[in-house]
């Protein structure tokens, strides 16, 4: 999985771990796991991959995929490293609605900014409503093409991108080198599975909720490349019955708004296509 911004505190946190999986105080804390911890893992050129981990993943993203629609309200923090080296951390909550094959409507506000993202089958729009600008571009017939044309092409980064690739060729699960089943752990009163992967620059956990419905429900991205290290939280609450009808994709600009054009001049990171 190619995920995109925030390695555990193991040195730190060994005697915690080993301490509390003694006293029983951890749930889901097994002997493997606290011998693991003690011993500092698998040796790093024979990383431990575990397959039910990898197995979670897969049906994960199978059950994404096999939704028609959903909406999801996700609360994020994210961890910003300041020139200083000490680091910040800002709050934003994104409200996400998705109509397959070819609908998208994402609302994004924090105390910094307020952005919009309309996808209606034919045009994608980013709309800024405090600033009075947005901008749009003609849009590929199918949602996984255009989140790909609009990362690729024109800079811009959906939040929870990952949601549209779990499941598919374009998920990185070939790229991970840990991957670790945790133990059950509750969020916001759902029981989950916690799992811990690690790929190169990105250690990340995702909470998977138990039973039929396999979805995610927390995700934590841990950037290594940084000596700070910082993160980024996205806890999730999901809907799979939303109201979904045309005029939820349907962008009409503000009388008091105005056009501004994309920049498609300078080439982006990102997935291949």
């Amino acid at each position: 999985m190619a995920l995109r911004r925030s390695r555990s505190l193991v040195r730190g946190g060994q005697m915690a771990v080993l301490l509390l999986c003694a006293g029983g105080l951890v749930r889901g804390c097994s002997t493997a796991f606290a011998t693991e911890v003690e011993r500092g893992g698998a040796p790093r050129d024979e990383p431990a991959v575990d397959p039910q981990a990898i197995k979670a993943l897969e049906e994960m993203g199978a059950f994404l995929r096999s939704l028609p629609a959903f909406e999801v309200e996700a609360e994020t923090t994210t961890d910003e490293v300041l020139d200083s080296g000490q680091k910040v951390q800002l709050s934003a909550d994104a409200d996400i609605r998705v109509r397959r094959p070819d609908r998208l409507r994402v609302d994004i506000k924090s105390d910094r900014k307020q952005r919009q993202f309309w996808y209606d089958g034919k045009t994608f729009t980013v709309n800024g409503p405090k600033g009075g600008y947005y901008a749009s571009f003609d849009a590929p017939p199918t949602l996984a093409e255009t989140v790909s044309v609009a990362e690729q092409r024109y800079g811009v980064e959906l939040p929870l991108v990952d949601l549209f690739y779990w499941g598919t060729d374009k998920s990185g699960i070939n790229d991970i080198q840990s991957a670790i089943d945790v133990g059950p752990a509750t969020i916001e009163g759902v029981e989950t599975e916690q799992y811990a992967f690690r790929q190169k620059g990105v250690d990340w956990q995702l909470w998977i909720q138990k039973g039929d419905q396999p979805l995610p429900r927390k995700l934590v991205i841990t950037s290594t490349k940084d000596p700070a290290q910082p993160q980024h939280v996205a806890v999730l609450d999901w809907d799979l019955k939303p109201d979904v009808g045309d005029t939820v994709f349907a962008f009409t600009p503000p009388a008091d708004s105005h056009r501004i054009l994309f920049d498609a001049s300078q080439p982006r990171s990102g997935r291949s296509p």
